[in-house]
Order: structure tokens, then sequence, then C-alpha cells
């Protein structure tokens, strides 16, 4: 018997955003952006900013968002080296987009504190 469903295709958008979420969809990667959107920062600033952010994840996710165009690595020729991190202009480009997802998020989805609040509220009419 022949299946009616029509086969599944990623549309030249939707790959775009396959793309896009592959990288960004990582946990702590939006926040790095985000947090090397106010300038170029070193690694230990970055740590204290993303605390409770391990060392090897956010290295990984430095890695990875370079190997990706978004963030170059400066070595400084001090004693010892020093070493920050920017975005890059592809970099720069997708804050604007952060914020609006930022933004979104804010207004359409229940934080985690909230839906605890009003579970609670809930259970205590209930009695």
């Amino acid at each position: 018997m022949e299946s009616s469903r029509e086969e599944c295709t990623i549309h030249h958008c939707d790959a775009g955003l396959v793309r896009a979420f592959e990288l960004l969809g990582k946990r702590w990667s939006g926040l790095v952006l985000g947090t090397l959107s106010d300038g170029p920062a070193s690694y230990s600033e970055m740590r204290r900013a993303l605390i409770p952010i391990t060392d090897s994840v956010l290295s990984e996710r430095l890695n990875e968002l370079a190997a990706a165009g978004l963030v170059t690595r400066s070595v400084k020729d001090t004693r010892p080296p020093g070493v920050s991190y920017q975005l890059t202009g592809a970099g720069v480009a997708i804050v604007p987009v952060l914020d609006q997802l930022a933004a979104w998020a804010t207004e359409h989805l229940v934080s985690r504190e909230m839906e605890l609040v009003e579970n609670d509220s809930n259970a205590g009419g209930s009695r």
C-alpha cells in the first residue's frame, strides 16, 4: 500500500535555520555572543560574566564560534600573554537577531520561575 504522506524536504530557508541552530542552538553560544556584543573580552572576563559555564564548555564554544567566523581570538604580546576575543563583522550582524530573540522569549515564553509561582498559586487555590 502506498503512503499518502509526501516526503518531507527541507526548504531553502529551513536549511539556513538548520545551519544557524546547529551552531547557535548549542547551550551558551548565544550568551557568549551576547557577552562579546559589549566589546572585546578576555577569557577570564567571559568566564566571570557567564557563571556557571565550565572552562571546557567556554573554550569549546569560543573555538566553534571562531571556526564559524563569528569570533576572533587575539593574542597580545605581554607577560603573561593576554588573549582577548571579539566579534567579527558576521558576529556583530547577529547581535540584533539575538536581541529580537530575547525580546520574543520575554514576551512569549513563560520563565521557569513564573511557572513555579503559577503552579504554587494554583495548588493553593484548589485546597
